[in-house]
């Protein structure tokens, strides 16, 4: 026999085994071991194997049976099961598939943008001992990788398994969604799966199902647009390859890359000639340069004394825009490339040096107004000590370029996250929903109240669940603070959350005050989990006792000069959140133009005016981005909602 047909034969012969393979059950991602099963609702088991084959399922000492339909598709429903577990779960057909430490509890399906994303390694340094000391194998989450589509919806996701937490598995929980769960926990004692299911920077309309797209046509438009898979592959090439020139030309431009010469990232590089800039600031303010966009390097020389020599060290610089690379002595120890992420760069006891060490950062400015992050940490530590880096830093212009090329982010557009994260997870039942959404929106409000409450009535409806909790978060405070009232996006999507109170079953927690002025990521997410907690007490669980609310508004009633207030969620009745009088509240008359409002409580009103204003038509309340002085809340300490009684 020659070789080649050799390789004919056992070319068929690895090739005719396919077919049976292709027949095995196989299950979605979902289902697999470790999956939370919701407690007290029919079960959906659910998979694929061949055309006609039978499914036989074993589940608590109970067969269940179905048959694959032409396309191999099956399902089987179980009945509503009690609290419990673990237990496991026998699949059969040509095939047998075991699924182990099965838990029946509460499902959570945890969707929004990147503060419902916002993992608790972003926010261990403000809960270490969460970090290093949760271990509830009865609470467990599944992670969903990100992934769109826009030719219909997917069957199953891209990967994902059910993990419990541990000290070691903590980190990549979803910081809102473990503190809801762990609260719900300790007061229910029943397993709770969280399914994360967020993508940093979404919109509302990524996340809208076809049939709910029909409602907005221009965002209908733009899905039907890329469907064309072929326009999306050409364009995702156009824009790496566009990327990938204008970051080759930075680098090449760069004059401290340049070959030849000492690296300007290097120690020994005499810096005698460069200018001095303080930091933290952005170049565009406090330099002569204005808005250069480009590669600009920053150099600063620090003494380090022995006790934090040779050992471990970690080098904290705020947030930095856009991209850096940063080295200590020459030697890389960090590198992050947007804004957002905190930089906090461990490096290992070997980099810092007795006296004179030196700190270099590379930072990449995609829009002009590039630097260091005001209000933040910059600081050097090891040993227990810390050197405070904040002060007069040297620079020098690298590059200088036009604005980088802009790209499609795919992810971003209208129902494809829909048809890739949340289509695959619909068979799967759950207790409820937490969104935790706005802040990609807050730029285009008019029609965000249209998308939200489409999305809760879509999502519904593809859950087969019409009264399914939907519980959510009020955007939190965020940029600097102004000193007159004026307009405000960030206000405006707050106050449309709080009429999405006005869908039935649904929740809200406020968090006026968690927020910080210049990081859209705020690392305060303990208590909003609580309130989130409070809020499914109410809506899911039907406590009628819990207090799950800061005040809202109901109604104004206008006395004089004056304009009385009354609010629901009072709890134990209303307060002043902190020292001083009550502040956040602004009036106005018929010219639509607001004045700063005196404001008093009495009993369980607020009574408002200002001798700027004899005959008040209108008032808001916090209405800002960052409502900073804001302090009406109830005893239980939950913080009142944005507000306004107008709609101009």
């Amino acid at each position: 026999m020659n070789s080649f047909l050799k390789v004919v034969l056992f070319s068929c012969t690895c090739v005719l085994p396919a077919p049976a393979a292709f027949s095995q059950i196989r299950l979605p991602k979902l289902v697999s071991n470790g999956m939370v099963l919701q407690r007290e609702k029919p079960i959906t088991i659910w998979g694929w194997a061949a055309a006609g084959e039978k499914v036989t399922i074993t589940f608590q000492g109970k067969t269940y049976r179905a048959t694959a339909d032409t396309k191999g598709q099956w399902r089987v429903s179980l009945p509503a099961m009690k609290a419990g577990g673990p237990y496991d779960m026998t699949l059969a057909a040509s095939n047998q598939v075991k699924i182990s430490n099965i838990l029946l509890g509460d499902v959570w399906l945890c969707s929004g943008q990147s503060n419902m994303e916002t993992t608790m390694t972003r926010v261990r340094d403000k809960y270490p001992e969460e970090v290093a000391t949760a271990n509830n194998p009865r609470i467990r989450q599944f992670n969903v990788p990100m992934s769109y589509a826009f030719n219909g919806p997917k069957a199953d996701l891209k990967g994902g398994s059910w993990v419990p937490v541990t000290p070691q598995t903590i980190g990549d929980y979803s910081a809102v969604a473990y503190f809801f769960a762990k609260d719900l926990y300790a007061k229910y004692k029943v397993p709770i799966g969280i399914i994360k299911d967020a993508v940093g920077g979404s919109p509302a309309e990524a996340w809208l199902s076809a049939d709910a797209l029909k409602q907005f046509p221009t965002y209908q438009q733009a899905a039907e647009k890329y469907k064309d898979s072929t326009l999306v592959a050409s364009t995702q090439q156009r824009d790496q390859a566009a990327g990938r020139d204008w970051q080759q030309r930075l680098y090449k431009a760069d004059q401290g890359e340049a070959p030849g010469q000492t690296k300007w990232s290097d120690p020994s590089y005499n810096a005698a000639d460069w200018a001095t800039m303080n930091v933290p600031g952005y170049w565009a303010n406090q330099t002569p340069l204005g808005p250069v966009n480009g590669v600009l390097w920053f150099r600063k020389e620090v003494d380090v004394p022995a006790s934090m020599v040779g050992k471990p060290a970690r080098l904290e610089l705020g947030t930095l825009v856009d991209a850096d690379s940063t080295y200590i002595n020459g030697q890389l120890v960090g590198s992050t490339g947007y804004q957002y992420p905190p930089r906090k760069y461990d490096f290992g006891p070997g980099v810092l040096k007795l006296g004179k060490n030196t700190v270099v950062v590379r930072l990449v400015s995609n829009g002009g107004r590039g630097g260091f992050t005001l209000d933040k940490e910059y600081r050097l530590m090891a040993g227990g000590q810390t050197l405070d880096l904040r002060g007069p830093w040297q620079y020098k212009v690298g590059a200088t370029m036009s604005p980088a090329p802009g790209s499609t982010t795919f992810q971003y557009q209208p129902g494809g996250l829909y048809n890739g994260m949340i289509a695959p997870v619909t068979p799967y039942a759950i207790k409820g929903i937490l969104w935790y959404q706005g802040e990609s929106n807050a730029g285009r409000t008019q029609d965000y109240q249209a998308l939200m409450t489409s999305l809760i009535a879509d999502w519904r409806q593809h859950l087969q669940q019409p009264n399914l909790p939907f519980l959510f978060v009020q955007l939190p405070n965020f940029n600097a603070a102004k000193k007159e009232p004026g307009e405000s996006g960030w206000a405006m999507i707050r106050d449309i959350q709080r009429h999405l109170l006005e869908v039935p079953n649904t929740g809200m927690a406020v968090t006026l005050g968690l927020g910080e002025w210049n990081d859209i990521h705020p690392v305060t997410k303990q208590p909003v989990g609580h309130r989130l907690a409070l809020a499914a007490q109410k809506v899911a669980y039907g406590d009628k006792n819990v207090v799950a609310s800061g005040p809202l508004y109901q109604s104004m009633q206008k006395n004089g000069n004056k304009a009385t207030l009354t609010f629901s969620g009072v709890g134990s009745g209303l307060v002043i959140q902190s020292k001083g009088p009550l502040e956040g509240f602004a009036v106005a008359g018929a010219d639509h133009k607001f004045h700063w409002a005196q404001a008093r409580i009495e009993g369980n009103k607020v009574v408002v005016w200002s001798d700027q204003v004899q005959d008040p038509v209108a008032v808001r309340y916090a209405w800002a981005d960052n409502p900073e002085n804001a302090n009406l809340a109830n005893k239980e300490g939950l913080p009142a909602s944005t507000f306004r009684t107008d709609d101009f």
